[in-house]
């Protein structure tokens, strides 16, 4: 983060004159009075080094270069009444009194800010490259999301027509306001400060990228986001010769769901020979991981051909039974700053010609490692309940849980009984936490459960009676 004028200020032991700067504007650069002609960026301070009386003289001058000082703010080691009122009758903004003698002033500013530079590239050479590494794995996305996080704000993609090609961070205003600042339309923009860079050369533009920093360092969100817009050049103009080949995959995958000998048939030609696949279905917390180039690098790693399939951020895939442990383990290990971001669901075991009931497990399997927060679920591992309901046609499901029709309310639909009845099982028949998770006095539940049981003939204290009950329940949720 560039120095602001009030840390110079300690630095030096000086006194802060204010004038048209504060003590919190950001510090560039620092020159002697000699060399100066013009401030470099007016939303930096620009340090002129001078003896007093010359400092003086020149912004009492009334031309150009006064008016240009003025917006500068002046620096000596000297301090004195005559100075201070020159310095206020110009409105410029001063260092006075400061320590270093008038021969080092100049070098030990210069070293002060070289050493803050050298720290800004530091961290802007560190950010391109995690640029570099979230665009292999997640393209244009990936790397929109990893620069929003860098600079502390939000990043803005946009292609040639004004249309949105990828956001992170930003509401709907924020792309209302970064295509009116990419394409100089003439409305109020609601927040100040965007940064607009060209993705591409000027004749041949594919995308304006926008962006909004909250941190302090105005030119390293600069320099980062000019680095990622040469990056983002690079990965929207790389054409991706397998999209044949994605869609050839989803087609195939469609057969293998549909079954029958035509699912076995294709399998062989697709140089699969096994009598059985396990199904497996993966999705990533992390939008800078690439999904379906991850799969495929593991399945070639395990030699196994790849059925796999990506929709709707899940990729949808067969793995030989011998593979399915060593493929997990890999879920398993990898890692994003040392977090788990990927949930794998594996189903059990199926004849090729009938895969589709272990493609129906794991998904089960991946929504319950999405809802636990687990990484790898087998459908095996689900709980017995799931898994005897699984075995049921719907018919059979619809006559179990018929057992609760009695529970119905007027107008047909299961409510306050039902939900008592789901939360006292759920609880294990105890009234204390039962009352708890209802909101009810424990009176008000032993009565609704005392009803429950004249409704539906059911006896609470019943093992089998309760089991059935909660086979029910489950059978209403499917």
């Amino acid at each position: 983060m560039a120095r602001r004028l009030d840390s110079i200020a300690l630095h030096l032991g000086a006194d802060l004159v204010p004038g048209r700067f504060d003590g919190s504007v950001p510090v560039d650069s620092a020159v002697p009075l000699a060399d100066f002609a013009v401030v470099g960026h007016p939303a930096f301070a620009t340090l002129v080094v001078g003896a007093p009386d010359e400092l003086s003289a020149a912004v009492g001058a009334g031309d150009d270069r006064a008016a240009e000082l003025a917006a500068s703010v002046l620096v000596t080691a000297h301090d004195s009444v005559e100075l201070r009122a020159a310095l206020a009758a110009a409105g410029a903004t001063a260092l006075v009194g400061a320590t270093p003698s008038p021969e080092a002033l100049l070098p030990v500013l210069v070293a002060l800010l070289a050493s803050d530079q050298a720290a800004e590239d530091r961290l802007v050479t560190t950010g391109t490259k995690v640029l570099t590494q979230v665009a292999r794995r997640g393209g244009a996305k990936a790397v929109i999301a990893e620069l929003a996080h860098r600079v502390d704000g939000w990043a803005v993609l946009v292609d040639v027509h004004g249309q949105v090609i990828t956001t992170a961070g930003a509401g709907g205003l924020h792309v209302q306001d970064a295509i009116a600042v990419a394409f100089n339309r003439p409305v109020r923009v609601r927040h100040p400060g965007l940064q607009v860079h060209p993705v591409g050369p000027g004749e041949d533009l594919t995308a304006h990228l926008v962006i909004a920093s909250r941190e302090g360092s105005t030119s390293r969100s600069r320099d980062l986001a000019s680095q990622a817009a040469a990056l983002l050049d690079l990965v929207l103009r790389t054409h991706d010769h397998s999209g044949t080949e994605r869609l050839g995959r989803a087609v195939m995958v469609d057969t293998l769901l549909a079954g029958g000998g035509e699912a076995t048939d294709l399998l062989r030609r697709w140089g699969v020979r096994e009598r059985s696949l396990t199904a497996f279905a993966l999705s990533s917390r992390s939008k800078a991981v690439d999904l379906e180039r991850l799969v495929t690098r593991w399945l070639d790693e395990l030699g196994a051909v790849h059925v796999v399939t990506e929709a709707h951020e899940r990729v949808l895939g067969f793995l030989r039974d011998d593979q399915v442990d060593a493929f997990a383990r890999r879920v398993e290990e990898f890692a994003i700053d040392g977090r788990s971001v990927l949930r794998l669901g594996l189903g059990s075991a199926a004849a090729t010609d009938a895969l589709a009931r272990s493609a129906g497990q794991a998904r089960q399997a991946h929504e319950a490692a999405v809802a636990d927060g687990r990484t790898v679920v087998r459908y095996r591992s689900l709980p017995t309940v799931a898994y005897v309901l699984e075995q049921l046609d719907g018919d059979t499901t619809s006559r179990i849980g018929e057992l609760l029709d009695p529970l119905r309310d007027a107008d047909g639909g299961h409510g306050e009984l039902t939900r008592t009845l789901r939360a006292y099982l759920a609880e294990h028949g105890a009234l204390g936490a039962t009352a708890a998770v209802l909101g009810v006095h424990r009176q008000t539940l032993a009565s609704r459960l005392l009803r429950i049981e004249e409704l539906t003939g059911l006896s609470m204290s019943s093992p089998d009676d309760r089991t059935a009950a909660w086979l029910a329940v489950r059978a209403l949720e499917r």
